[in-house]
């Protein structure tokens, strides 16, 4: 383990961060597992690499991958909404339509690799050529994750945010004060996947350097230990929504730093990676048990000394 390891692990973590805010917004409040992401995250690399490629700017690039991650989610929020498909299976069936998607966007092709200008060589020549690579992913994934923190803390203390947390709160309690749950489902989840698709397009232009066809593969898990363990670490109590967020943030730098640090190890090889993903997967969702349990162990032990004292 070095500080380069670890730092590493820190830049890969804050961009996967956003992927993790994304997959928050459904599981938290929806409480839904939302398998789309699987397909927009692909979907957000495919459609800003082939744009970069093609001389768009590489912001503007990433407010049309943004949309579009938008327009994916609300296909599942229609599907499970208006035709009542159960909303993990509508995740799926979208994901596997993205897959078609995102070949017909890259050409037929599974790798594309970028060629144009991208916001990785706009940062760098605005810092100059001597920053390593890991250093503007930090500084753009902190920018970017403290903004979207931002951005998501005023919407939902908004009229609308506020709904949207209403439907995934008590959604029959929410009908009865008049709010379309439909269109709380929907925008949600068209929140949480322009975020994945956000995320799939740093990735792309930060780390991998190309898009990939199957590299939203495994990103729903990835997502939802790194909120597990955002939330058994940092929040032991009711938390205001921006800590919370901050929280999962965290959660993510540290799951990637772990997966950075194993893959270090001299018995460890790159096809491990698996294997290490479900075992970090496998603690997060235990966490909370042992958590539970130490607490009871802990309550129980701390009555028997009272009612030895009183005896």
């Amino acid at each position: 383990m070095s500080l380069a390891t670890i730092q590493s692990g820190v830049a890969q973590g804050l961009l996967w961060a956003i992927l993790t805010l994304g997959v928050f917004l459904t599981f938290r409040i929806l409480e839904i597992a939302d398998l789309t992401v699987e397909g927009s995250f692909p979907l957000g690399a495919a459609v800003t690499v082939v744009l970069i490629n093609k001389g768009v700017n590489p912001f503007l690039a990433m407010l049309v991958c943004f949309i579009c991650g938008c327009v994916a989610g609300a296909v599942t929020g229609i599907l499970h909404t208006k035709f009542k498909i159960p909303a993990i299976l509508a995740g799926i069936l979208t994901q596997i339509a993205l897959y078609s998607v995102n070949i017909r966007i890259m050409g037929d092709k599974a790798t594309v690799a970028i060629a144009g200008k991208s916001l990785k060589t706009v940062i760098s020549g605005l810092l100059g050529g001597g920053v390593k690579s890991n250093t503007m992913s930090i500084i753009v994934g902190v920018l970017i994750c403290a903004l979207i923190i931002i951005l998501l803390y005023i919407f939902f203390g908004t009229e609308l945010g506020c709904a949207v947390r209403a439907t995934g709160s008590n959604m029959n309690m929410a009908r009865a004060m008049g709010i379309n749950t439909d269109r709380m489902i929907v925008l949600c989840l068209m929140l949480s996947n322009g975020l994945v698709a956000l995320s799939g397009s740093l990735i792309a232009q930060f780390d991998y350097g190309s898009a990939l066809v199957n590299m939203g593969q495994g990103t729903i898990v990835i997502g939802l230990a790194s909120v597990i363990i955002g939330e058994v670490l940092f929040i032991h109590k009711e938390q205001n929504f921006a800590f919370k967020m901050t929280a999962i943030t965290l959660g993510a730098i540290i799951y990637r730093t772990i997966i950075a640090c194993a893959l270090t190890l001299p018995w460890m090889k790159a096809t491990d990676l698996k294997i290490i993903t479900a075992l970090i997967v496998a603690i997060a969702l235990a966490l909370p048990v042992w958590k539970d349990r130490a607490m009871f162990a802990k309550q129980r032990k701390a009555y028997e000394m009272e009612d030895s004292g009183n005896a």
